[in-house]
């Protein structure tokens, strides 16, 4: 008999904490694979406050939520509240059959475009140079 639920509907809160910690392991593996070897969950299993859920991506404080009803500002709050200084707070986040979003400041994008748009440049002038 094929079952018309899973074991993420339930939402109690040993289920809900379940579910959040097999998100933030997705997260951990999902970072490994891009290249970013040391990621791994935080220490908020072991009773640490305000560490991130996700530690290995240098300069950014990952929050991750895996909820169906997510109230955005409030975990927004939470990242920036948890980030330490000079870190760039981030909030990713899911639900059920859906793709990973990531949800961060505008000030904060500009950053990392800026960031990303010299990098780019100095690497244009680069293949330039060689042509």
């Amino acid at each position: 008999m094929k079952r018309s639920f899973s074991k993420d509907d339930f939402d109690g809160p040993v289920n809900s904490r379940a579910k959040g910690a097999r998100y933030e392991r997705e997260l951990a593996s999902a970072f490994r694979a891009k290249g970013y070897h040391d990621a791994r969950r935080g220490q908020q299993y072991s009773g640490a406050n305000g560490d991130a859920d996700v530690v290995g991506l240098p300069g950014i404080h990952v929050e991750a939520k895996r909820v169906e009803r997510l109230n955005l500002y409030r975990a927004m709050d939470q990242a920036v509240r948890d980030a330490r200084e000079g870190e760039i707070p981030v909030v990713f986040h899911r639900k059920n059959n859906c793709k990973t979003l990531v949800t961060m400041k505008l000030e904060d994008w500009f950053k990392l475009y800026h960031k990303w748009e010299a990098g780019k440049d100095v690497e244009d002038k680069n293949k330039a140079s060689k042509d």
